[in-house]
């Protein structure tokens, strides 16, 4: 990867409905080397998708829950039961396994509260957990797909 492989991706986090030319001009390539570094990102997976972000505002998703688990079960059969009931939750969006005195964190999108107290309901049902602990976001003061670029390392992917 080198540094016009970062400009595509760049151009590409920014608005993945770009053409190719728009790409290709931006970067200083013509249309179709820049088409085969896109399709090479692609294949060898740094483009994992391209897909539209939406407003959750405007589809009836206004609260942003995050939510806590604990565990005293860390078995891999466990783990296993409930990652897949939370693949099961389309209200989740994010589901992370992390160090320290929480086991794993979801963020969770919901129309209001009663949404979220059925969500937690369905959960618990599911799964047997230690201890739940849930935040709603007040505000969202930053939000960002896009990933840092300045990391990439020339010629590594």
């Amino acid at each position: 990867m080198d540094a016009i492989d970062v400009k595509i991706l760049a151009c590409l986090q920014d608005d993945a409905t770009l053409v190719v030319s728009e790409i290709a001009d931006r970067v200083g390539l013509t249309t179709s080397p820049c088409w085969n570094r896109i399709q090479k990102l692609e294949s060898e997976g740094v483009i994992s998708a391209r897909v539209a972000l939406l407003d959750p505002a405007r589809l009836n998703l206004g609260a942003t829950v995050f939510v806590a688990v604990r565990t005293n079960q860390h078995s891999s059969a466990w783990l296993g039961k409930f990652a897949a009931a939370v693949a099961d939750f389309p209200e989740v969006v994010e589901f992370y396994r992390l160090s320290g005195e929480i086991d794993y964190l979801l963020r969770v999108v919901v129309p209001d509260i009663a949404a979220y107290d059925r969500f937690y309901k369905r959960l618990i049902d599911r799964v047997d957990l230690a201890d739940l602990s849930s935040s709603f976001a007040m505000e969202r003061i930053k939000y960002t797909t896009a990933l840092p670029l300045d990391y990439v390392e020339a010629g590594r992917t």
